[in-house]
């Protein structure tokens, strides 16, 4: 497993000072993904070996608090389980962020008590999630991760990135039936960061009053939902 890394972060963690780990390789296609490179690249290309992240780490931790595990998908990889360990036994908080595809890998780690925080994405509405996964297969994994996690005892949050003219109000309302009982979901607005899956493909930003009108539908089932970002 080859991996990359931003040495401090503020916004990756809320609350905590980190860094940011990053695994290459997605199992999903979504076509508004904003990191094409993480998504289609290869591991090898990645800087650093996990040995060489876990010695960084090991030399900041008068400085960091937390580690943000990012991808691409990072429970793609086998060896995940015992980079988080290792990183869990300096001391570090740690943050894992992924797509809900491996509820088998992400059951093992949350069993192990190495992760103290999941930001897990919520791609669409189930009725729609192939579309904006790209993936036949990704509703049924999805959703046993969705349910592990509000059943679990590990601090979460579920986050969809809203995005024009692939989700409505009706979209989201029917997401918030799903997820009905998480305390923290976000609506993030799309921001096309110029390296996207599907090159652009006619997606831009929802206006404004549309994402308010999509937080005011979420609301009644998930109170605590909030729209992140600008």
């Amino acid at each position: 497993m080859r991996l990359g890394l931003q040495k401090l972060t503020l916004l990756d963690f809320p609350g905590v000072m980190a860094c940011t780990v990053f695994t290459c390789g997605c199992n999903f296609r979504c076509p508004f993904c904003h990191n094409a490179s993480l998504v289609t690249g290869r591991d090898a290309d990645m800087p650093l070996s996990a040995d060489e992240v876990l010695s960084f780490l090991a030399g900041r931790r008068k400085m960091l608090d937390g580690v943000c595990i990012t991808g691409g998908e990072p429970l793609l990889h086998p060896e995940m389980k015992d980079f988080i360990a290792g990183v869990k036994a300096m001391g570090y908080k740690v943050k894992l962020d992924t797509n809900g595809s491996n509820p088998a890998r992400l059951r093992e780690i949350l069993a192990a008590g190495t992760v103290d925080y999941v930001a897990m994405d919520i791609k669409q509405s189930q009725e729609k999630y192939a579309i904006a996964s790209g993936s036949e297969s990704a509703l049924a994994p999805v959703r046993e991760s969705v349910d592990m996690l509000k059943t679990g005892p590990v601090e979460f949050e579920f986050r969809t990135t809203v995005v024009a003219p692939l989700h409505t109000p009706d979209d989201m309302e029917r997401i918030a039936k799903w997820i009905a009982g998480a305390e923290h979901y976000y609506l993030q607005n799309f921001a096309d960061s110029g390296d996207i899956l599907a090159g652009g493909g006619g997606f831009a930003p929802v206006d404004r009053e549309i994402l308010n009108e999509m937080l005011a539908r979420v609301r009644p089932f998930v109170p605590g939902a909030a729209i992140r970002g600008k």
